[in-house]
């Protein structure tokens, strides 16, 4: 039996709400930028889906350009939470006072 449009979807939901949970609730930096990774991914699940549900191409290559924002997102993190750790030798977000005015 093959997975109906709407699991995948329900399964996209999930995965977005399992992100969110993490980023609202998670203090390390690390798990954080995992959770928006899964949101990111949930999002392209969806518009996958939402593409081969309508027979058009357009939702494949607006994955394309989020996996894109997706990368750069991740190297742009990595180097802040790197760049941090170097600094306070500690990745907690509720540590870091350095980005208030």
């Amino acid at each position: 039996m093959e997975p109906t449009a709407f699991s995948y979807l329900v399964v996209s939901i999930l995965m977005f709400a399992i992100g969110t949970m993490g980023v609202l609730t998670r203090r390390n930096g690390i798990v954080v930028f995992m959770c928006v990774e899964l949101m990111l991914n949930a999002v392209n699940l969806s518009l996958v889906t939402f593409s081969k549900m309508h027979d058009s191409p357009d939702g494949a290559m607006m994955v394309f350009f989020v996996m894109c924002v997706a990368a750069a997102e991740a190297v742009v993190g990595l180097a802040i939470v790197i760049a941090l750790f170097r600094n306070k030798q500690n990745i907690e977000i509720n540590n870091f006072n350095i980005f208030k005015w």
